[in-house]
């Protein structure tokens, strides 16, 4: 009887190897920005994926503040949170969001489509936002990449 020639590889903590994506947010549409974001800190575009392991990239995210949305989703898009009283519920459009912080857009954005559990929250460290060219994150040399190229 012929054994199999392969076999199925689960990343660990130890065996990813994590490395550091600078992703350009200039022009790009938030919701396909932040779904492509997603995949690269989930490590879903890697052949050895695990879906319980963090073995995604850190991503740098620069130009934060030059993204955009489409049709009429700068008005009628809420972001609704909750002080914890009674009749505390606030909200806020897009505009008046990203006039406050174009970072906070794309945070929020990301942070949806990451898991709702203590995974979710390691991987959401993962990912750094800046406004402008800038970011402090010069030392782990990060590789620019088209996120076209990411499905």
């Amino acid at each position: 009887m012929k054994s199999l020639s392969y076999k199925t590889v689960s990343a660990n903590k130890t065996t990813t190897e994590k490395s550091w994506v600078l992703v350009d947010a200039d022009g790009q549409n938030l919701g396909r920005l932040a779904s492509r974001i997603a995949i690269i800190l989930r490590g879903k575009h890697k052949t050895n994926f695990t879906p319980h392991i963090d073995c995604g990239d850190n991503v740098i995210v620069i130009n934060a503040e030059k993204i955009s949305l489409t049709g009429k989703k700068w008005d009628q898009k809420k972001y609704i949170r909750h002080t914890g009283y009674p009749g505390g519920q606030r909200s806020l459009s897009a505009k008046e969001l990203f006039d406050k912080s174009p970072v906070r857009l794309i945070e929020k954005s990301v942070k949806g489509m990451l898991p709702k559990n203590k995974l979710g929250a390691s991987l959401y460290r993962n990912l750094h936002v800046n406004l402008g060219e800038e970011f402090s994150q010069k030392a782990q040399k990060p590789k620019l990449i088209n996120l076209t190229d990411i499905n």
